[in-house]
């Protein structure tokens, strides 16, 4: 599978080299007013819709919508753009520079806002209906660009971060929304002007700081606009099912916001009939899971050393399954008790656990989704990834709606809320278990991020020198049986490995090895039909424009000291070069690992064995990688390259 990577703009190079955490790209202009400009977006969308909720269900007496109704009919229109226009959102991203978007989807955003006064003054429904479509077409239009500018302005290695902080903000900013919209339209006499002056003023301050994002020029200015939205969005599926690992990423998305709708949409009935809380309780569920979506997307860039690690999200996804669990048992035998204020359901014990779960879930959430949303970055082609994340809203949508149908059925069915989110933490853990099969590079980086992050302490130095994009030779001395996985956990991108046959044959590893299409190598005296064959696979690997990785002492160390470099590598090289594939090959020392349980430090039978005393140096016993610049293909030779590696050992 070819890989393609996005590029970062020079400039966003040289701040990502400044920067030492995600916060500080709120200092930094190619974040900071993109950033805020989408948190006072996402804020007004969730003022004005939560107003408007609370006014029609509490304060207008409407003959033709109920208040039971009215939390649905909002929903499904705010929804309904993105079913009908995101296909021609994404194509106009792609072919428009970003910012000019971005300051009419504000421009857009003001007018709505004063048609929106004008409603809530009025106490005009139907004109603040008309006004929740519009908005939701603002939404729709803002969403590819608020994606596909990210990897456009940032280093490969901010992703992670930038998202984090984007996921965040968008949390902070619906909750922060949604609390302003309630309190302000209860304001006796004048709730409906001040929350019609909030409106316009967040949708200014919105435009305002937009004028200060840097220009994002367009990717594919030539593309040619299909207004039909049936056949583009067809196209724009069919679009990102050309890249598996990009398509199989969205359906994770997608089943992301399906698992978080449902829970979403039931706090209301669940804080009511299962806590026996008021409305207050209700919203400190929104509290609890908004903040916990926050700290998760925060922690994405920490766990994942500033790389795109995609080995968070099965991580992410048993946790939000476990906690789902948790939740239905926390709450299926709690007394019934007369309605309580919040002051009252937090003095019962019992509540915290729910509170607990509902935190954690939401926690394991933001690990599952922000590295998902990077990696489509990373992955897609430039010129057609606002179309790819297009494709992806268009696919939440549709995973929301089935949410809230299947919610629904299952209620209909005499399904308590406890029992739904129990349904759903099951589907979690089988959906879950699906897509890491079909794309075993999920559980092939979970596997490498376990043993980087909880057996070892894994210290990379170097990892500049790894490349972003194009075909490259990895080489490395070979200390443990866990060292290819090592190598997985230091680098963004999947790397195909030459290796030795005979490490397929151990229990686990072997079977490891196979699902990342490791090439197995046998001596040419031994197998000359299996050295051929890997040497031809090593060949397409690089045509294809990936990452290769060698083990030049061609078996593990027995005693700790580096062997012979063969010449494997060079006739790899020499190949590529035969073809017009100009390779660099970077050396990579890994240090510290000899003595670990995986290594061949013990002896039996007077033969050196490995992964004997699993405790001989307990748990997070530190070890290291060593990545030294690359060398041009004119210069490699086995004893240059072994003497480039033992350096990097010195280091």
């Amino acid at each position: 599978m070819t890989t393609s990577v996005a590029t970062a703009t020079p400039a966003g190079s040289a701040m990502a080299e400044t920067h030492t955490n995600q916060f500080a790209l709120l200092g930094q202009r190619r974040f900071a007013p993109f950033f805020w400009t989408q948190f006072a977006g996402a804020a007004n969308d969730n003022l004005f819709k939560f107003a408007f909720t609370v006014m029609v269900t509490y304060q207008l007496q409407l003959s033709w919508m109920s208040p039971a109704l009215a939390g649905l009919v909002i929903g499904a229109l705010f929804i309904l753009p993105f079913l009908l226009f995101s296909a021609t959102a994404g194509q106009l991203t792609d072919k428009f520079d970003k910012t000019k978007i971005i300051r009419f989807v504000k421009n857009f955003e003001v007018v709505i806002m004063l048609i929106a006064a004008w409603g809530f003054m009025r106490a005009d429904a139907v004109v603040l209906l008309g006004c929740v479509f519009l908005m939701g077409l603002h939404s729709t239009l803002f969403g590819p660009v608020k994606f596909a500018l990210l990897p456009q302005v940032l280093d490969s290695r901010e992703l992670t971060g930038g998202n984090g902080m984007v996921e965040m903000g968008t949390f902070v900013a619906i909750l922060l929304g949604q609390v302003a919209g309630g309190l302000l339209v209860a304001i006796p006499g004048i709730g409906h002007t001040t929350v019609a002056v909030g409106c316009v003023l967040v949708a200014l301050i919105g435009r305002g700081i937009a004028q200060a994002i840097p220009k994002a020029p367009a990717t594919d200015p030539n593309l040619v606009i299909n207004w039909n939205p049936v056949s583009e969005t067809w196209r724009n599926l069919k679009l990102a099912h050309g890249n598996i690992v990009v398509f199989r990423s969205l359906l994770g998305i997608s089943w992301m916001w399906f698992f978080g709708a449902t829970f979403l949409s039931q706090f209301p009935s669940f804080a009511k009939d299962v806590l026996h809380g008021d409305a207050h309780v209700a919203s400190i569920l929104l509290v609890v899971f908004s903040v916990g979506i926050g700290v998760g997307s925060l922690l994405c860039e920490t766990l994942s050393r500033r790389q795109v690690e995609i080995g968070l999200v099965p991580l992410g996804a048993i946790g939000m399954s476990v906690f789902a669990i948790d939740l239905y048992f926390a709450s299926r035998s709690l007394p019934p008790v007369a309605e309580m204020g919040l002051g009252a359901f937090m003095h019962i014990h019992a509540h915290w656990r729910v509170l607990a779960d509902l935190g954690l879930l939401s926690l394991f959430a933001g690990l599952y989704s922000v590295p998902m949303y990077a990696l489509i970055q990373l992955r897609s082609q430039a010129t057609h990834r606002a179309r790819i994340i297009a494709a992806n809203n268009i696919m939440n949508a549709l995973f929301m709606i089935g949410s809230s149908l299947i919610a629904g059925a299952l209620l209909k069915a005499g399904f308590t809320v406890p029992q739904i989110f129990l349904f759903t933490g099951i589907a979690n853990a089988l959906v879950a278990a699906y897509i890491f099969l079909l794309v075993p590079e999920y559980l092939l980086r979970f596997v490498s991020w376990v043993l980087s992050h909880l057996i070892y302490r894994f210290k990379v130095r170097g990892q500049q020198h790894i490349p972003g994009e194009g075909a490259a030779v990895l080489v490395c001395n070979h200390v443990s049986m866990v060292d290819a996985v090592l190598l997985m956990a230091a680098s963004p991108r999947p790397i195909r490995f030459i290796m030795d046959h005979q490490i397929f044959k151990v229990p686990v590893l072997g079977w490891l090895f196979k699902l990342a299409k490791a090439i197995p190598i046998a001596p040419q005296k031994e197998d000359p039909a299996a050295y051929d064959r890997a040497f031809d696979q090593a060949a397409q690997v690089l045509r294809e424009g990936d990452l290769l990785a060698i083990f030049p002492e061609g078996a593990l160390t027995r005693d700790g000291e580096m062997a012979p470099f063969k010449g494997g590598v060079v006739k790899i090289v020499e190949r590529a070069r035969s073809e017009g594939i100009e390779v660099p090959v970077i050396p990579m020392a890994l240090s510290n690992l000899w003595g670990s349980f995986f290594s061949r430090v013990e002896q039996r039978g007077g033969k050196p064995i490995a992964m004997a005393k699993p405790f001989r140096r307990g748990f997070f016993s530190s070890v290291g990688l060593n990545v030294g610049p690359a060398m041009v293909a004119a210069e490699v030779q086995p004893d240059v390259l072994q003497q480039r590696v033992r350096a990097l050992l010195a280091t």
